[in-house]
């Protein structure tokens, strides 16, 4: 099965495939069995993290993660060595401005259905162009909830179908991101991003026990900022002077519109924003 063709243009880099142990001169060469459990029943889990002319940002956070949400899945861990090699390789000789690299992670080889994979695990790491994110997010609210008890719950996995209706119902509504609420009514996160709220000064993002991703971005924030983790009701959150929204490619970016509510200025965003784009510049790796 074609990973990936290269057909088209991108903004900021070619597409490159690293998989199998080797870099293809071709992406479309790159192949992955048809009965990969991680395209059968979505049995892998996968990083998503930026790249700017310094280098990949942050890869040490994002490969730990790799491995929580591997052992949440009862995958080995992966063999970071392997994966910054490829990252090198993918990197060497290219001039970036803005990208991304994926690093997928599979159960391998295993039945049509949901019976433990055979294996081996299956690694693939691309590399990808990338748009900057826009001045300015459009939220829409979900008709469906994240389940903050489930399996799956803070675990980054290729399971993605459910984002991906979600944010095309954002799209189709003139939104560029959807926000769920969890089993109980609070906020949880959006598709892709985790979302901050700032209530009279006091900057809050729901704790991981509503069931969001725990976002690099919104880990570093955390570090970075006086942040309260406390459970946010729909109301609250879309009543507050300041909503943000944090990922590995928006950084830090002020929502303007949530439903039929708009937003002015963004004062402590526009702070947040400036002392994460100065810490994370002065720090390839934190």
């Amino acid at each position: 099965m074609p990973l990936a063709t290269s057909d088209r243009p991108l903004p900021t880099a070619t597409l490159r495939v690293w998989a199998d142990g080797r870099l293809y001169a071709d992406p479309a060469e790159a192949r992955v069995p048809v009965t990969d459990h991680g395209l059968v029943v979505g049995d892998g889990v996968f990083e998503a993290l930026k790249v700017t002319a310094a280098g990949p940002f942050a890869v040490r956070r994002h490969l730990e993660r790799l491995d929580r949400s591997a052992a949440a899945l009862a995958l080995p861990a992966p063999d970071h060595r392997t994966i910054r090699a490829a990252i090198d390789d993918l990197l060497d000789g290219q001039s970036v401005s803005l990208a991304k690299i994926r690093i997928t992670y599979t159960g391998g080889r295993g039945p049509l259905g949901s019976g433990a994979a055979y294996g081996p695990q299956t690694l693939v790491v691309a590399l990808d162009g990338a748009e900057p994110a826009g001045p300015s997010a459009t939220v829409v609210t979900a008709p469906w909830s994240r389940n903050e008890h489930g399996a799956l719950a803070g675990v980054k996995s290729t399971s993605y179908a459910e984002n991906v209706r979600t944010l095309a119902f954002a799209v189709d509504r003139g939104g560029s991101e959807a926000l769920l609420l969890n089993t109980a009514g609070h906020v949880c996160e959006g598709t892709g991003s985790n979302l901050f709220a700032v209530l009279d000064g006091t900057v809050v993002t729901p704790p991981l026990s509503s069931g969001p991703l725990a976002g690099v971005t919104r880990e570093l924030v955390l570090e970075w900022w006086p942040v309260q983790e406390r459970d946010l009701t729909l109301a609250e959150a879309m009543g507050a002077d300041e909503v943000l929204l944090t990922s590995s490619l928006r950084d830090v970016q002020p929502v303007g519109r949530w439903d039929d509510i708009t937003y002015g200025a963004h004062p402590v965003t526009e702070r947040i924003a400036a002392a994460f784009a100065e810490r994370s510049g002065a720090d390839l790796d934190p």
